[in-house]
């Protein structure tokens, strides 16, 4: 089950676009609320410095199309709650990046941030509004929310979760919490139907053993019942459907035929159609199922010959080496992703030293002018040590590459460079990984049709065996 949100983040009041990326993408990437940044992942940019790229293909954007609107969307948030104990953190992190990666259609760059601090986990996801290719923005528009609502709800039912039920599609958006406390007219439901579950001989039976739950009782024109943490008498018939005297009375009747049973159970039941079914077929029992599972069969296995033809393989030595060299080609452009990912983190982090090394140097001079004092130290502290953390940061970058520091314009070109270098892998990575994953799924199907047949010989001859004997 997930609640979710769609935001536009604009630019605040006083501050730059830097800035307010910054703050947004560094509020989701917490690393208390995250544990350490264990579930956080990424699209297209790196999750340390998502807000630079965001700002380098905003600028990128401008040029291309000359546009600079005043006051418009920097960046959107999508924020995905999901029912607490429901999910870990984990699959709720992989259920953010499906759902950011349709919903974008992944022509954005995202981060996805998946919070644990609170009793439901809920993800904070961040897509740039400019494209991938940097010529067009996210267009928001009419009932964007209410689509992404219907992402979310076909990924949860995909993986088997719950979806919410709501009357209007307003309580959907601003339900991104669930409570953790049960109200008191749901405890007293269950109460009820604990007491029910016991099989009273009748109803005075059921009405002691309300009274030794620790409930009052109120008799008149309508039966009303108070617990120990009640304030006033609640009327029987203000809980709702079952629960009045009179269903109470008709769930506690032994005789009822069973056909009269499940008509009721139908007709007062308000069940998701979708989730019921879901729900029989898991269990895997019965004719229905078994008849679903040879249509489901036979579909895939349509799938897997038209495949086969359309890729002139017509023998299973080709299938398995075309496999084989998809899964090579495909780790080969991962790996050359991550290294061009891990040169970008690093990059980003030494332009971060030198902007920090000269917004602090100023403050660093006066300290070595005050012979170094424990008292300009403590008042200074903060600015003092990022000062001395860029210089340790120099120090190990010449260590190791013998170079220069370099300067901010020509790692920003650097930066820019491996950002275009990585979007053209991407392209070849995105057509290898689809590649692969075809390829292995119908060696796996063409695998299993013919375990399937070999089976299905076995018992033939099996068979065979017993009636001649």
């Amino acid at each position: 089950m997930a609640a979710t949100r769609l935001i536009a983040l604009h630019i605040n009041k006083g501050k730059t676009i830097e800035q307010c990326l910054e703050g947004r993408t560094d509020y989701a990437k917490n690393f208390e609320k995250t544990e350490d940044g264990k579930y956080l992942s990424s699209y297209e940019c790196d999750a340390k410095s998502a807000h630079e790229e965001f700002l380098l293909a905003r600028k990128e954007y401008e040029r291309l199309t000359g546009r600079k609107p005043k006051g418009d969307i920097i960046a959107y948030q999508i924020r995905q709650s999901f029912k607490p104990g429901e999910i870990t953190p984990e699959e709720a992190n992989r259920l953010g990046y499906e759902t950011a990666m349709r919903f974008t259609k992944g022509k954005h760059a995202f981060i996805v941030a998946t919070h644990t601090d609170k009793a439901h986990i809920h993800n904070h996801i961040i897509f740039n509004s400019v494209n991938l290719s940097h010529d067009k923005k996210f267009r928001n528009f009419l009932f964007s929310g209410l689509a992404l609502q219907k992402v979310s709800d076909l990924i949860c039912l995909e993986n088997g979760l719950s979806v919410i039920k709501a009357a209007r599609p307003s309580e959907r958006v601003k339900r991104t919490t669930y409570p953790e406390k049960k109200t008191i007219r749901e405890l007293i439901r269950l109460d009820i139907d604990q007491i029910v579950n016991k099989k009273p001989k009748d109803f005075d039976e059921f009405l002691m053993l309300l009274e030794n739950q620790g409930y009052e009782l109120k008799r008149g024109k309508h039966l009303a019942i108070k617990g120990k943490s009640q304030n006033r008498f609640i009327r029987l018939d203000s809980l709702g459907d079952n629960y009045t005297e009179v269903d109470i009375r008709k769930r506690l009747e032994k005789d009822v035929p069973q056909k009269k049973q499940n008509k009721k159970y139908y007709r007062e039941k308000n069940f998701d159609l979708l989730l019921d079914m879901q729900e029989i077929i898991s269990k895997g029992k019965g004719y229905g199922y078994e008849r679903w599972a040879k249509i489901h069969n036979i579909k895939e296995y349509a799938k897997v010959l038209l495949f086969l033809q359309e890729h002139n393989c017509r023998d299973y030595e080709t299938l398995e080496k075309r496999a084989k060299d998809s899964s090579e080609r495909f780790n080969y452009l991962s790996s050359n992703i991550k290294s061009i990912e891990k040169e970008m983190i690093n990059i980003a982090a030494l332009r971060k030293s030198i902007i920090n090394y000269a917004k602090t140097r100023d403050t660093y001079v006066e300290y070595r002018k005050s012979g170094y004092s424990k008292k300009f130290f403590e008042a200074h502290r903060e600015e003092i040590l990022i000062h001395k953390a860029a210089k340790d940061h120099f120090q190990e970058y010449t260590s190791t590459t013998g170079e220069k520091i370099p300067r901010v314009k020509e790692l920003n070109v650097r930066y820019q460079k491996l950002l275009t270098d990585k979007k053209k892998v991407y392209e070849d990575y995105r057509k290898a990984k689809t590649e692969m994953q075809d390829y292995q799924i119908a060696k796996y199907n063409v695998d299993r049709i013919y375990a399937d047949e070999q089976n299905n010989k076995q018992k033939e001859n099996e068979k065979k065996k017993e009636e001649t004997r």
